[in-house]
């Protein structure tokens, strides 16, 4: 399990915002046809297709979200390239999801494609980013890190392994656990949020306890409790922890974005929607 990451956007960042952009809702990627939906009518009714984050228009809508605060866009697919330090003491933070030199994230991502595509630009660098993990250093990976980077994220199988890491580390967990949990795609997303910022390791401001805290304060629908209810508990719980970090002082992903959704009462985030993050405001139509 990578260590605590944590994700914030820098006001210097090179991808620029997109305010009010009118953005659709396709899907990511393309959904595989279900059982139920390749079933001959004979075989009765087709099974209802899913309705939580992980339907593909909602996971595109994820994507989308979570993009407008990493990267300030709403984009996604434009960030495969993308790689900086932003100074929060990670070191190198690239890629659809902000995967950290580090947090060993980047490291498993790197040793993932290598295995599928030995000889790929990035591979070289696999013994600096085993000796850099848990630092912020960038000894082994200057000068040419960077460009390697870039150069990969040409590859659409470094693309497809950054899909399938989000997916094993960040999204699939959350969206298990928000279902276990009993909460709706809202819910869902605002798991996703939180583990993409704050990893799950053991401390204080991680996913799970993070969680711990607003179970502390509320029941959500699986225990009995209401969804609103818990659900602002858990915000509330987020926004505690986003503050335990000079780097997270600003909580506007939460209050005018996430907040925003449940206080309209959204629970299936459902377009339209807007919101801000960090003063740009977005739009999904």
């Amino acid at each position: 399990m990578p260590t605590p990451r944590i994700r914030t956007v820098l006001l210097a960042l090179t991808l620029v915002a997109v305010p009010t952009a009118s953005v659709a809702y396709a899907a990511a990627e393309p959904p595989a046809a279900s059982p139920a939906t390749a079933a001959s009518s004979a075989a009765g009714p087709a099974v209802a297709a899913a309705t939580g984050l992980d339907d593909p228009a909602k996971k595109d809508i994820a994507m989308q979200l979570v993009s407008s605060a990493e990267n300030s866009s709403l984009d996604w697919k434009a960030q495969y390239g993308y790689i900086e330090d932003i100074g929060d003491g990670r070191g190198y933070t690239a890629g659809i999801i902000g995967f950290c030199s580090g947090t060993g994230d980047m490291l498993d991502l790197v040793e993932l494609y290598t295995q599928r595509k030995p000889g790929n630009p990035l591979a070289t660098y696999l013994p600096a980013l085993r000796a850099v993990d848990g630092t912020d250093s960038h000894e082994g990976l200057d000068p040419g890190f960077t460009a390697a980077w870039k150069q990969a994220a040409k590859d659409s199988a470094f693309k497809t392994a950054q899909n399938d890491e989000r997916d094993r580390v960040y999204f699939n967990p959350a969206v298990s656990r928000g279902k276990q949990d009993g909460l709706g795609t809202l819910g869902q997303f605002a798991y996703y949020d939180a583990i993409v910022m704050h990893g799950d390791g053991g401390d204080s401001t991680s996913f799970s306890n993070i969680r711990k805290r607003a179970l502390a304060k509320a029941k959500p629908p699986a225990q009995g409790g209401n969804e609103t209810t818990y659900l602002h508990a858990f915000l509330d719980a987020r926004v505690w922890a986003m503050k335990q970090e000079e780097a997270h002082e600003d909580t506007s992903r939460v209050d005018t974005a996430q907040r925003v959704f449940l206080n309209k009462g959204n629970l299936n985030l459902d377009p339209p929607l807007d919101w801000k993050v960090y003063g740009d405001s977005f739009h999904i139509g």
